[in-house]
């Protein structure tokens, strides 16, 4: 039997591998280089497919799967929430990512996304403050710091030039780890005692918890005139951060309404409430922040777009000569039409 050729070995990048990529490009370049990439994607969002994710919900968590296609390439992540989990010592969200050539249907790269995912989400809230936040912003609270919390920081301080956090988290030991984390990385780090208390003073605003439940992270009292609201843990229905007033006083912007409707803090309003897609601010074809006392929201959900952007960068690494490994995961035999023969073969070897 002979041995597969090229084209049937399909890239793929491991855990250890993305962590060996990230440490020789920089963390920071890392997020600039995928902001980037999620910007020149977004600025051709007509031409790719879209569709809500198809999700599968049970009582303790979600599995999603985020495909999407601009024509050339096809790719599709599939990710998990699970709350609960950290409780077990497991990660609440993990994922993996393909890319196919959409000429042949093969696969050109299979990629680990629990990292990539946290990488491209905070590039992409980074990426939407930068053209919604108020201009001369340098302070930014942070309320929930599980395990997107630092990717969010440096994110904000890379590309929005944000100086100093307000921390804040329901689990003091959590608050603990992310002040570890980002000590040294010249941030000014305030831990606070409440989430009243880390807003004060706070020109952006960071919700990212993870409990699945309406929940009411922000009251409309704690947000005044001028902030930027940059909501990330509200991802799936029945579970939201923010009270319905607020959003009521909010100019929002969403990746996709069909998606965000569904899964976003805007489920808490009626189906016809005006949004703002972000792809259009990028383009010139809407307005962002038109005014200093403006309430900006970003309604983070996640769409499969950024992680084809993430997926493409990384494709562009491995072409480059990043480490990889091959998967052997095409069959391949020497008559494409003789699939059965190439059984045959092998079993006679």
């Amino acid at each position: 039997m002979t041995a597969p050729s090229d084209r049937a070995l399909v890239p793929f990048v491991s855990v250890a591998q993305m962590m060996a990529l990230i440490g020789r490009i920089g963390l920071k370049p890392m997020l600039q280089g995928l902001a980037a990439e999620i910007e020149a994607d977004f600025l051709r969002w007509e031409r790719f497919d879209k569709t809500p994710r198809l999700a599968s919900h049970s009582e303790i968590g979600v599995i999603e799967l985020m495909p999407t296609s601009d024509g050339e390439s096809y790719g599709f992540k599939y990710v998990n929430g699970h709350p609960g989990n950290t409780r077990q010592g497991l990660q609440t969200v993990t994922a993996f990512g393909l890319l196919a050539d959409v000429a042949t249907g093969y696969p050109i790269l299979l990629s680990e996304m629990t990292l990539l995912t946290a990488l491209r989400t905070a590039a992409t809230s980074a990426l939407a403050a930068k053209h919604l936040a108020p201009r001369d912003a340098q302070c930014m609270a942070i309320i929930g710091n599980g395990a997107q919390a630092e990717f969010q920081a440096m994110a904000f301080q890379t590309i929005c030039g944000i100086t100093r956090l307000r921390l804040y988290d329901i689990d003091p030991a959590a608050m603990r780890k992310c002040a570890d984390n980002l000590r040294g990385q010249g941030l000014e780090l305030t831990l606070c005692t409440s989430a009243e208390e880390a807003v004060q003073g706070a020109q952006i605003i960071t919700t990212c918890t993870a409990d699945k439940q309406y929940a009411t992270i922000l009251t409309d009292n704690m947000v005044g005139a001028g902030v930027h609201l940059n909501a990330v843990g509200g991802d799936c229905p029945g579970k939201t951060e923010l009270h319905r007033d607020i959003l009521l006083r909010s100019s929002i912007f969403v990746e996709y309404p069909p998606q965000t409707r569904i899964e976003g803090e805007i489920q808490a309003l009626e189906p016809d409430h005006p949004v703002t897609e972000f792809w259009q601010v990028l383009a010139g074809r809407a307005a962002g922040r038109t005014d200093p006392a403006q309430i900006t929201l970003f309604d983070s959900v996640g769409f499969a777009i950024e992680d084809f952007s993430a997926l493409r960068y990384v494709l562009a690494q491995v072409r480059a000569g990043a480490d990889c490994d091959l998967l052997d995961m095409l069959a391949d035999p020497d008559d494409p039409r003789d699939l059965f023969g190439m059984l045959l073969r092998a079993k006679a070897v």
